[in-house]
């Protein structure tokens, strides 16, 4: 199984599970091994970067969450939450993906649902960080 290597500034060991011709990795937030998606590669990174870098509790982080936008139901990829307020939304998309403003406009909708302060756009090798204020978004760098 060759795995792409993620722009992330650690290395965050995961558990694997192969079944025939398909791999799995344990989510520690679920408790449980998902499909090996390139997506879930990438959202597992942000978990494991969210759980030992930045120390926040597993009860603080939230994964494909299903929202209502426009009478569809939506999922979205992780978030992270403050006293159970929405704080950071996470969108990740697979590494060949190329980020564009269009996805961080899907982003953003699904935001407006939830309304976290702060949005990452990520495909594990390019992440777009942007923080909601009074005039838009607001779009700075993001250590990883």
């Amino acid at each position: 199984m060759q795995l792409p290597k993620l722009n992330f500034s650690k290395q965050f060991d995961f558990q694997f599970r192969q079944d025939k011709d398909k791999f799995f990795i344990y989510d520690v937030l679920r408790k449980k091994y998902l499909l090996l998606t390139p997506e879930e590669w990438v959202r597992q990174h942000w978990i494991q970067h969210f759980l030992s870098l930045k120390t926040y509790a597993p009860s603080a982080l939230i994964a494909e969450k299903k929202i209502e936008l426009n009478g569809l139901t939506k999922r979205i990829d992780l978030l992270v939450t403050e006293k159970t307020q929405p704080k950071i939304l996470i969108e990740c998309k697979a590494p060949q993906i190329k980020l564009s403003e269009k996805t961080f406009e899907q982003t953003a909708r699904y935001n407006s649902v939830l309304g976290a302060g702060e949005i990452i756009l990520s495909n594990g090798l390019q992440h777009i960080y942007a923080s909601l204020t009074q005039n838009g978004y607001q779009f700075s760098n993001f250590d990883t």
